[in-house]
């Protein structure tokens, strides 16, 4: 099994198949070894287990899932990494690569396919520029997984993560919250990729109900209700969603007041219950 975290490891293989480091994907390895086993162990990823992988690299964490979990499908962008990964992950039978975008992808199929009779976990060390779109397709998808462990940027682990209620939250933070239950792992400092960004990382994992606890006819409401609050994050609630869906501020104020929510708050106040207590009045 290659060491592939060890920098001279990286730079020997990637020079021999002429790849240079994409921006526009956020392309960024990860030489620190401890960071990929840790990752792995806490995804869930074992015995009667499948795993989808989210961008491969080179295949540093896709090797320790493989290690680990019964099956692996890893779905990676770059073509060029192709043959790269041929040469450094040929070696498992359980693994399949995907070369084609996430967003673009029917996932409830592809587990359907690749996962019968096994549980599902999602891990990944996520661009940055992505992070948002990807968790939330893969939350909104309803798809078959138990929990999702992925690498992100740390102000966007630290918001995910985030009480809902609090300043520190947003309106990621209550869509998440809405489908599952988020923990911040570990930080990830910039020096433990090759090349190293401008900011620090965090690993996150998000348990995923089976059934959201939050009971709605229509779950798109509450989502209408959360991004119209947060619109205009410095004014209250009242004028943000009157402002946001084009409602006469007196209609919203009723609204507001039968949900048992203060009219004159910010967004950044109100509660799980309060965001579904107004989408069921909207």
């Amino acid at each position: 099994m290659k060491r592939l975290s060890d920098i001279g490891t990286i730079k020997e293989i990637l020079g021999r198949h002429g790849f240079s480091f994409s921006k526009g994907l956020g392309q960024n390895f990860l030489i620190n070894p401890s960071v990929c086993p840790r990752m792995a162990e806490l995804s869930g990823a074992g015995e009667g287990v499948g795993v989808i992988e989210i961008g491969a690299g080179i295949g540093v964490l896709t090797q320790e899932l493989c290690e680990r979990a019964d099956r692996v499908v890893s779905i990676e962008i770059d073509k060029r990494l192709l043959p790269v990964l041929d040469e450094t992950l040929g070696e498992y039978d359980n693994l399949t690569i995907i070369n084609d975008d996430v967003m673009n992808l029917d996932l409830n199929r592809l587990i359907e396919e690749e996962f019968t009779g096994m549980d599902v976990v999602v891990c990944a060390n996520l661009p940055y520029y992505i992070t948002s779109p990807v968790i939330m397709k893969l939350l909104e998808d309803r798809l078959r997984i138990k929990a999702i462990t992925v690498m992100v940027q740390k102000e966007a682990a630290q918001r995910i993560c985030a009480e809902v209620g609090t300043r520190e939250g947003g309106a990621v933070t209550a869509a998440v919250n809405f489908y599952s239950k988020p923990e911040l792992l570990f930080n990830v400092s910039a020096g433990s990729f090759m090349p190293a960004p401008k900011v620090d990382s965090a690993v996150i994992r998000l348990e995923v109900y089976s059934e959201s606890p939050y009971s709605l006819d229509d779950d798109k409401k509450f989502f209408t209700v959360v991004k119209a609050s947060f619109a205009q994050r410095r004014k209250t609630v009242l004028n943000s969603i009157s402002s946001s869906l084009g409602l006469e501020k007196q209609v919203v104020n009723g609204l507001l007041l039968d949900s048992g929510v203060d009219p004159r708050a910010r967004a950044e106040k109100l509660t799980m219950d309060d965001f579904v207590n107004i989408a069921r009045r909207l």
